[in-house]
């Protein structure tokens, strides 16, 4: 009876060991985004936009820094979860980071709810975001920052309602969705073939070569594939977002699920919205300063489509930026890099 004793507390020591780590980083997180100056801000609460309870993170070392409103991809992706590697930016803009309907703490406080999830929407829910931060810090205008499929979201606002934005930063660029996956298959495959991985090219070649004819699955199976290759950070960068998002000091084990979640299920649901997606839609011509930093080897928003839409930009001001030795994710992996360019911006 003792030995099973023994053992018994044996296997809950070792099934705790997990979360006692986790309380450990997270304290550790927390001591290390402490911030403590007088005008400082640090906040996380709920907002009515267009109805709907929506989460705003705000973190900055002086408020009257210019705002940062980043724009998550994914498309239910929350950004938030790198806020431990992006300290250095707070010391010069306030930082918000909204999750959008379907995403992060929105959805833990709403529920999933697939009718509302879609891009339309979420433009002008952000353009309510964008109001309410220009009124709350007193600023006349506010930066955009949108990455991934934020730029979804992100490019609308800024078309639509210039007034509010300083300038407009993309990253991570989707130009054209279908020509983005098509050049990406093949890609994918050079580079699989080139380290003779048969499982993988069968695996893509399987594939249509036209992205209009593929399911979410298919679209997976691309994403898997390219990202596992990529010649500068392999699956480095998807690996720490997760290693974020256990650790982030402020979630619950429910916000982690809720943040998942909504990493699967806006996915899924969005699939056929954002495959319609072409940005030159929209126009070219732009009331706002536009700015592009991409990493200079992304595998998933291709570099070179996004550069070559970069040249037909008509815009008060542009510069472009190409992040060395970064390919998706590149505010994340080099945030040093992409802080350096971010204070070009005038704003």
């Amino acid at each position: 009876m003792i030995t099973a004793a023994i053992a018994g507390a044996a296997v809950a020591t070792v099934a705790a060991a997990p979360l006692v780590y986790r309380g450990i980083r997270k304290q550790q997180r927390a001591n290390a985004a402490r911030i403590d100056s007088p005008n400082g801000i640090v906040e996380g609460r709920y907002v009515t936009i267009g109805g709907v309870e929506q989460w705003l993170q705000i973190r900055g070392e002086d408020r009257d820094n210019p705002v940062l409103l980043v724009v998550h991809g994914g498309p239910g992706s929350p950004y938030s979860v790198f806020t431990p590697v992006l300290r250095e930016w707070e010391r010069y803009f306030t930082v918000v980071h909204w999750d959008r309907r379907g995403a992060g703490k929105t959805l833990r406080r709403n529920g999933f709810k697939a009718e509302e999830l879609d891009f339309e929407l979420m433009v002008e829910d952000g353009i309510e975001v964008a109001e309410h931060l220009r009124e709350y810090f007193g600023q006349e205008r506010i930066l955009l920052m949108a990455g991934s499929m934020g730029t979804i979201v992100g490019l609308p606002m800024v078309k639509r309602r210039p007034d509010l934005f300083c300038a407009y930063v993309g990253t991570d660029f989707y130009v054209n969705m279908v020509e983005n996956e098509r050049q990406g298959r093949l890609d994918t495959i050079e580079r699989l073939r080139a380290a003779n991985n048969k499982r993988g090219v069968a695996a893509l070649e399987k594939l249509d070569a036209d992205p209009r004819t593929w399911d979410v699955k298919s679209w997976g199976t691309r994403m898997q594939w390219s990202m596992g290759t990529d010649p500068t950070t392999g699956n480095a960068a998807l690996t720490r977002l997760f290693k974020l998002l256990l650790t982030k000091p402020d979630y619950s084990l429910a916000d982690v699920s809720a943040w998942l979640k909504g990493f699967g299920k806006s996915r899924d649901t969005m699939f056929e919205q954002f495959m319609r997606w072409d940005a030159r839609a929209l126009g070219t011509s732009f009331e706002v300063p536009f700015y592009l930093f991409q990493g200079a080897r992304d595998v998933v928003t291709l570099t070179e489509p996004a550069v070559e839409y970069f040249k037909e930009i008509d815009a008060p001001e542009k510069q472009l930026v190409l992040i060395e030795n970064a390919s998706h994710f590149c505010a994340f992996s080099e945030p040093g890099q992409f802080l350096q360019a971010l204070r070009t911006v005038r704003c």
